[in-house]
């Protein structure tokens, strides 16, 4: 019988962290190897199952992993993600990193760290966002030379990052088709007639939405709206583990979810 897949869990303690736990344990391909916390964190110590509601799992909450695993996934803060990713190609274990808000050289050190280990980087790890990116590069491959395009997304009042790093992402994959073009961030005064090849970027924080995003290509005569909803956060967090068991045994190199997807 195959042994299931040892997984780290980096930013434990935290909504997602606690979701992937949650989730994780209903999968027998799949064991929590640790989960693991900020050092000053004052849940440290205790079990990580308790904390994310499953009951004992015999795995404490700790700021740091000695030990063999198949693969790792971070949903964690930037600052924290690095010393962990270095971490992880120090012990040649797989990372998958759902953390966005990475400044580009963070983005830069952490694209790095590929030569040593397996990493996938998404800012969304859920196959309808992903295909939705594959559909939005299409219409703009298709439409883009006619078409104003638009981005909206929402997301809960806690986020600490704007635009989303999935809006971004859907800005970068229809800029690839368009060849070049200008983020506008939100309008204001009198702004005259709209440039051609701008991307309109929006991001709405309200409540506890988990996200929404929706991508227009607006022609004369005519519109075409793309849009993903998330009813709660368990595509997310089951794309994620996905990604670690598509990761585990790979070699090193920058992979992403159209390969795991086989776009």
């Amino acid at each position: 019988m195959t042994q299931p897949l040892k997984i780290i869990i980096h930013g434990a303690a935290g909504r997602m962290g606690q979701r992937l736990i949650q989730l994780l344990t209903e999968d027998p391909a799949l064991v929590l190897a640790a989960g693991i916390d900020r050092a000053d964190h004052p849940a440290l110590g205790q079990d990580a199952g308790v904390l994310a509601g499953v009951g004992p799992l015999g795995v404490p909450l700790s700021a740091r992993f000695d030990g063999h695993a198949d693969a790792a996934i971070d949903f964690s803060m930037p600052a924290a993600s690095l010393p962990f990713a270095q971490r992880c190609a120090e012990q040649k274990i797989p990372l998958v990193v759902g953390t966005t808000g990475f400044d580009p050289q963070q983005r830069v050190q952490l694209d790095q760290l590929s030569s040593q280990i397996p990493v996938l980087v998404s800012a969304n790890f859920s196959k309808a966002v992903n295909l939705l990116m594959h559909l939005c590069g299409e219409a703009a491959r298709v439409l883009g030379d006619t078409s104003d395009i638009e981005i909206v997304e929402r997301h809960h009042k806690f986020k600490k990052d704007a635009p989303s790093g999935t809006a971004l992402r859907l800005a970068e994959v229809i800029t690839a088709q368009l060849g070049s073009s200008r983020l506008v961030h939100g309008r204001e005064g009198v702004t005259g007639e709209r440039p051609k090849g701008d991307i309109g970027m929006h991001a709405l924080r309200t409540g506890d939405n988990p996200g929404e995003h929706t991508v227009v290509f607006g022609l004369m005569g005519e519109c075409l709206e793309l849009s993903h909803r998330a009813l709660n956060r368990d595509g997310f967090v089951r794309g994620a583990l996905e990604a670690g068991k598509f990761l585990a045994g790979k070699p090193a190199g920058i992979y992403t979810m159209a390969d795991m997807l086989g776009f």
